[in-house]
C-alpha cells in the first residue's frame, strides 16, 4: 500500500491535485482486502466502512473503480491514476526484488521485458498495466519510468 500511496502522490504533485487526499485513496484502496479477500467483497465492503465514517464519494468511487469487477467507472484523474499505478506497483516491486540492487538502478526496460514472463509474478494482471496507462493517456514506459521514480523516493520503507 505504501507504493501505491507514494505513486498517487507523485501523480497528485504531477497533476496539480490535492497530494494528501490522493496519498490517502491510495492507503486505503485496500485496507479491506485482509477481511474481504475475494471479489466482490473486495473493496465493496470496504466502501461500506469507509461510507459510514464520511469519506468522500469521489474517494469511494476511486477505490471501487480500481476494481475492474465492479464495472464503477474511472472519470476522475485520480480514479484513473489509482487504476493504473495499483497492479504496476505491485509488479515493479516483484522486479525489484529479485534484482542484486533492487529498485536503484530498474528501469522501464526491465519491467516490460519481465512483463513477457508470464510465470514471473503470475498474479499480477499486465493487461490491466496496459490499461491503465491507456486510460491515463500516457505512454508505457514513461509511466513505468514516473511510478519507479515515486517508489525509489521511499525505497527504503518499501524494504527495496
Amino acid at each position: 500500500m505504501y507504493a501505491v500511496e507514494a505513486a498517487m502522490r507523485a501523480y497528485a504533485r504531477k497533476f496539480n491535485e490535492d497530494e494528501e487526499k490522493w496519498a490517502i485513496v491510495g492507503l486505503l484502496h485496500d485496507f479491506d482486502y485482509e477481511m474481504y479477500p475475494n471479489a466482490p467483497d473486495h473493496p465493496l465492503k470496504g466502501s461500506e466502512i469507509l461510507r459510514q465514517i464520511g469519506v468522500g464519494e469521489d474517494v469511494i468511487k476511486a477505490i471501487l473503480g480500481h476494481a475492474s469487477y465492479m464495472n464503477v467507472p474511472r472519470d476522475t484523474k485520480m480514479a484513473k491514476v489509482l487504476y493504473a499505478v495499483d497492479e504496476l506497483c505491485g509488479f515493479i516491486t516483484a522486479c525489484a526484488l529479485v534484482r542484486p540492487n533492487k529498485i536503484s538502478d530498474l528501469e522501464a526496460g526491465s519491467v516490460k521485458k519481465k512483463m513477457k514472463d508470464k510465470a514471473f509474478a503470475k498474479n499480477v494482471n499486465r493487461e490491466e498495466i496496459i490499461q491503465g496507462a491507456e486510460e491515463l493517456g500516457v505512454d508505457l514506459t514513461e509511466h513505468i519510468n514516473f511510478v519507479i521514480s515515486a517508489m525509489k523516493s521511499i525505497s527504503k520503507d518499501l524494504g527495496l
